[in-house]
Order: C-alpha cells, then sequence, then structure tokens
C-alpha cells in the first residue's frame, strides 16, 4: 500500500512538471494587448482585473474580418498548465479555423483555476475574470455575444462546469474533459437557465476518479468530485432532460489505442438544451486526439478514435443563448 501510495505521488508529480513545461515557452507578451506573436492570429493579450494583470491567448481564424461576428471557444488549461500549452495539447487552434471560431487561451493565477473546491485557488476571482474578459472580447472584436463557449481539461474542465453554474447568461454551453463535478460546487451551483453539458471522461482516469472522491493522489489533497453518474444526473436535472438516455457507440477507428467511447446522450431539456456524457472506455486523464503529454503509465491511455477539439465543437456550436 505505502508502494502504491508512493508511485501515485511521484505520477502526479510528474505529471505537474510536464504541464508546466508545456507552457514555459510562452512568447514574451507585448503590452496591454501589442500584438508580438510569430503567427499574426497568435495575440498574447492582458487585462488588468481586480488589480492583477491577468493574460490569455487570443487565436483569431482565417474567417476572422473584423466586421462579421464570430462565436468564441475559451479552451482552459488543467492544474499547473498555461494556457500556450493548451493550445498545443488540444490543437484546438486548427479546429478553430477549420470551423470559423475565435478560440481563447486564458492564463490561471499560480496556474490553476478557482473551480468551486476549497482546495484549489481559493480567493481568486476568476469567475469575474471570465466576465470582464467577455466583456473585453465584445468592446475590441466582433464576436457572437451569444454563442459564448467553455471547454478545458481537469482543474479547467471543472472551472467550465463553474462558470455553468454562475455565468449561464454569458456562457451558452460547456464540455469538460477529464473533469466531473466538484462537491462543493453542486452544493451551490443553481443555473438561471439551462445550460447544456458534454463531459468527455475517461473510465480508467488515475487522477479523478470515474466513480468519484477524492481527486489526485494520498498525499495531494484536491478535493472531492461526484461520480461521473451523479455529475451527469446533477445536470440532468438542471437542464429538465430526459432521465433515460439513447445510448450509441462511435466507430471503434484506432482499436490499437486499447480505449472505446460509448455516447449517451439525455435529450428533451428546457429550452432544447441536453446533457452528453462520451464515456471514453479504458481512457486515462488526458484530452482525445490529443498529445499524449506523459507516459501511459502516468496518465493512462488517450483515445484516438476521435479529436475531442472537433466533437466538442460540434455539440457546443448547435447552442446559444437569446439576448435580448
Amino acid at each position: 500500500m505505502l508502494r502504491k501510495a508512493a508511485a501515485l505521488a511521484l505520477a502526479f508529480l510528474l505529471i505537474v512538471m510536464v504541464i508546466a513545461a508545456a507552457g514555459c515557452d510562452k512568447q514574451e507578451e507585448g503590452v496591454d494587448g501589442e500584438e508580438n506573436a510569430v503567427d499574426a492570429r497568435d495575440i498574447p493579450v492582458s487585462l488588468r482585473y481586480d488589480g492583477v494583470k491577468r493574460t490569455y491567448l487570443l487565436h483569431l481564424p482565417p474567417a476572422y474580418n473584423g466586421e462579421d461576428e464570430l462565436p468564441v471557444l475559451f479552451v482552459f488549461h488543467g492544474g499547473s498548465g498555461e494556457g500556450e500549452g493548451m493550445a498545443r495539447l488540444t490543437h484546438m487552434s486548427e479546429v478553430a479555423d477549420e470551423r470559423g471560431f475565435i478560440a481563447v487561451y486564458p492564463d490561471g493565477l499560480n496556474r490553476n483555476w478557482n473551480d468551486g473546491r476549497p482546495e484549489v485557488n481559493p480567493g481568486v476571482d476568476d469567475v469575474g475574470f471570465i466576465s470582464a474578459l467577455i466583456d473585453e472580447l465584445e468592446r475590441e472584436y466582433h464576436i457572437d455575444a451569444r454563442r459564448v463557449y467553455s471547454t478545458g481539461i481537469s482543474n479547467g474542465g471543472m472551472f467550465s462546469l463553474r462558470l455553468a453554474c454562475e455565468l449561464p447568461d454569458k456562457i451558452a454551453a460547456v464540455a469538460p474533459v477529464a473533469a466531473l463535478m466538484g462537491e462543493a460546487l453542486s452544493q451551490t451551483c443553481s443555473p438561471q437557465r439551462p445550460v447544456p453539458v458534454m463531459f468527455v471522461m475517461g473510465t480508467d482516469d488515475p487522477l479523478v476518479p470515474w466513480e468519484g472522491g477524492k481527486v489526485g493522489t494520498a498525499r495531494l489533497d484536491r478535493g472531492r468530485v461526484l461520480s461521473a453518474a451523479d455529475s451527469v444526473s446533477f445536470w440532468v436535472a438542471a437542464d429538465g432532460c430526459s432521465e433515460t438516455p439513447v445510448v450509441t457507440f462511435l466507430p471503434d477507428a484506432a482499436p490499437g489505442d486499447g480505449t472505446r467511447i460509448r455516447r449517451e446522450t439525455y435529450a428533451g431539456g428546457r429550452n432544447g438544451s441536453e446533457v452528453v456524457m462520451l464515456v471514453v472506455e479504458g481512457g486515462g486523464h488526458t484530452w482525445p486526439g490529443g498529445e499524449q503529454y506523459a507516459r501511459e503509465l502516468v496518465i493512462g491511455a488517450t483515445n484516438r478514435d476521435i479529436d475531442a477539439g472537433e466533437v466538442i465543437w460540434e455539440f457546443c456550436k448547435g447552442f446559444q443563448i437569446d439576448i435580448p
């Protein structure tokens, strides 16, 4: 048992080091929005909020012409990550270029997001920061404020769920990856409108347990989450969806990866909302179709049947907020 605990602690440390390293080659940032990137469509920007300089990477697709309003997808990094590292992990900018939306990769303070777990970035008003950031994007760029979406992995995915709880007037739909509903958040979350949610979750995730409970390792307390079943049930009830899902299996396009995806769709929610669980059978703490950012022994298997970015966009794009 001691050896297992030590191995898990070492695994989590390795994950932290790898994710942190993924974002360490961030280019020097311009002053409050000045462009200073190799690709003119990748713009490092800063915003002062609550007396603190906050940063994010803005990706404008070729479809952006300064006239037509484009939808926005926030992509939140996991604990110890950075926005640029998340862009590399997910390849979401390539999806944005093909599908014509703006991708935004914010940076969390202390490389974490206050996702509602008391153990993670307590006291940081990240929800207020993202609300202010959406307002700034409306002022500075031509965005479709009815179609602003959020995704993220791990801590970033849990933060997306918090945004669904607390910014339902600005976030049209969310799609957390390798993330479940925090126990503490579930006790306070009461969205004022139904928010469509799609979970992408591996059954063999070594850090965010499918069956719920403690996140992280025996030596590092990262709070607790509901089980996958209870996380889905929470949003099914909140959105008023059917409690009986339509179950299908996605084509096993990469049988050698040791995983398979089962899609459970809970339809019929209020205002056309729905809840989807993409069950990555055998999947780990990973982004399907993304980089294997650490050894499989450490983070589990990465599904290669789908590009999670493509699937997330296909889900999100069908929903919008009714703005007077």
